[in-house]
């Protein structure tokens, strides 16, 4: 079984969602969701990215956005910023569950820091999680917190999610539509690049918008990372990349992690799990033609999205790579698409 490190999953967020069933969702599975300890360990996922989010209140995935999700074209309207004092709390609760993930699992699961860390776990057999962000509401723009995130473990983050904040903006829920949907960093976002440089915590760019995505090309001294986005060329999705920005991350010597969510996979994107192997072969091929099959790996996704059947669920890992292997992926490059692409980001981005 080919081990697999993954660049974007959201069980913290149903933890958030279910804090009273934190311990079945974690150690036993419950029933629901794409992930859990027991049958990642028999998937062969060994490790990730697993994300701090902090929900809007009012939903996103409402059920008229739902409807027009499933009848594209769509243009949604991007959710309300979150102030600072109501993320904070949240954010907390979210890293203090990914913390007892590491003390419950007896041992399976270890949060890590550097890339050392993450070949260590998969020495031993055991899961390794990074911490990351997923929109940073809860971080300050004197970035006080930002220090205080690092030191328990903060690794990644995306300074947007799709809600503007302080240091950017996202892209709006549209299709089809361009990623250049609005301006640029925030001063703010611009100290935010220098911090995270000096830090070595790796900036994730699948949700920022294109000029926000521009001006850390220009400024950051990191390699830039999509950790969960697909080719625009192929699904016209403001949330995928276009082949400019697919170079400009090759020249970087960067990485994209390929997302599994339907919706920005399919050629009409609809949000439709009746979806099979096609366009996710069609995806990860134009993905290596542009970057080149040392920059780019799989960022599912995982408990964030609506997935393909053919996927869904980390159970399906061994599947998706039978059918890559299928499509006339040797075992080399199988091995580099599924965990020693991230490897080597993370060496050149937060240390070996």
């Amino acid at each position: 079984m080919i081990p697999v490190i993954d660049g974007h999953n959201d069980i913290l967020l149903r933890m958030l969602n279910a804090p009273e069933n934190r311990a079945a969702i974690w150690l036993t599975g419950e029933g629901t969701g794409d992930l859990d300890l027991p049958r990642m360990q028999a998937a062969g996922f060994a490790g990730g990215f697993f994300a701090i989010y902090i929900p809007s209140p009012e939903a996103h995935d409402s059920a008229a956005n739902q409807l027009a999700m499933q009848n594209p074209p769509f243009a949604l309207p991007l959710p309300d910023p979150i102030p600072q004092a109501e993320a904070v709390p949240v954010a907390m609760v979210a890293a203090g569950h990914l913390l007892w993930m590491e003390r419950a699992s007896g041992g399976r699961f270890r949060l890590c820091r550097t890339a050392g860390d993450m070949r260590a776990c998969l020495a031993d057999g055991v899961i390794g999680g990074v911490m990351h962000m997923e929109g940073i509401e809860a971080i300050d723009e004197g970035l006080d917190l930002l220090h205080v995130f690092h030191a328990m473990g903060l690794r990644s983050l995306g300074p947007v999610w799709s809600r503007p904040t302080a240091f950017g903006h996202g892209v709006p829920f549209a299709f089809p539509q361009s990623p250049d949907t609005g301006p640029g960093l925030t001063e703010a976002g611009k100290r935010l690049v220098a911090a995270c440089n000096q830090l070595k915590i790796m900036l994730d760019l699948s949700h920022l918008n294109e000029a926000g995505f521009n001006d850390v090309a220009r400024l950051s001294t990191a390699p830039l990372v999509a950790t969960h986005s697909n080719a625009h060329a192929l699904c016209a999705s403001t949330r995928n990349l276009t082949d400019r920005q697919l170079d400009a991350i090759r020249d970087s010597d960067g990485m994209v992690g390929l997302n599994f969510a339907v919706a920005f996979l399919r050629e009409d994107g609809r949000k439709d799990p009746k979806t099979g192997w096609d366009p996710v072969l069609r995806h990860m091929d134009h993905l290596i033609n542009r970057l080149g099959d040392g920059r780019v790996g799989f960022g599912s996704d995982y408990d964030g999205a609506v997935m393909p059947e053919v996927v869904a669920g980390v159970e399906k890992l061994p599947d998706l790579i039978a059918a890559l292997r299928g499509h006339g992926y040797d075992d080399a490059l199988l091995n580099r698409l599924a965990h020693g692409n991230w490897l080597a980001l993370m060496e050149r981005t937060f240390g070996a």
